[in-house]
């Protein structure tokens, strides 16, 4: 009797997880659609507002680490890039996909840069990426050399990012273009 006890209860939980992670992704499906549609009414005041439900009640779904960028973004489009730090700092510190925590650091430290914190964006790039990642690292290494006027290093940040894009790519061409404007070396 005890073990059929035992087992009945452990189905039992395992089911109302179930229930319960199906329900808390469906809430936050919700906030997420209100959070996206307020972001293109360019309505900060809701995106702050579905921004922060989103990240308090629901960061460990899916959709936290999405709404971090929606946010971000959407701080961005409004003119204010200082407060787009904060959802892509959170995104940094607690998505569980590496695909949204690369994302949120490349465009974290493009923010840095943009406000000359460059130790700041230095300290944010200095991860070993690798897949698709890597020529976009290598890239916005490459940038953050040449805003500092090192331009040999920010060169050979651009080659490497050539070499680990992908030949179809369309980062490519403006790698390309940009390593072409720093000119030949020694020139």
């Amino acid at each position: 009797m005890t073990v059929i006890a035992v087992v009945a209860l452990s189905v039992a939980g395992w089911r109302g997880w179930g229930w319960y992670q199906a329900r808390q992704s469906t809430e936050a499906a919700a906030v997420y659609e209100q959070l996206r549609q307020a972001a293109s009414a360019r309505d900060i005041g809701a995106v702050r507002s579905a921004a922060g439900t989103l990240f308090e009640q629901y960061g460990r779904t899916a959709y936290g680490q999405m709404a971090a960028l929606v946010a971000a973004r959407a701080y961005v489009d409004a003119g204010d890039p200082k407060a787009a730090k904060m959802p892509l700092e959170w995104a940094v510190d607690n998505a569980r996909d590496d695909e949204f925590r690369h994302a949120a650091r490349l465009r974290l430290a493009a923010l840095l840069l943009d406000e000359k914190d460059y130790d700041a964006a230095q300290r944010l790039l200095a991860v070993d990426a690798t897949g698709r990642f890597a020529g976009e690292y290598a890239d916005r290494r490459g940038d953050l050399l040449a805003a500092q006027d090192k331009a040999a290093e920010a060169r050979a940040a651009y080659r490497q990012a050539l070499q680990a894009l992908a030949p179809d790519s369309p980062l490519r061409r403006l790698v390309q273009l940009k390593l072409d404007a720093l000119g030949a070396e020694g020139a």
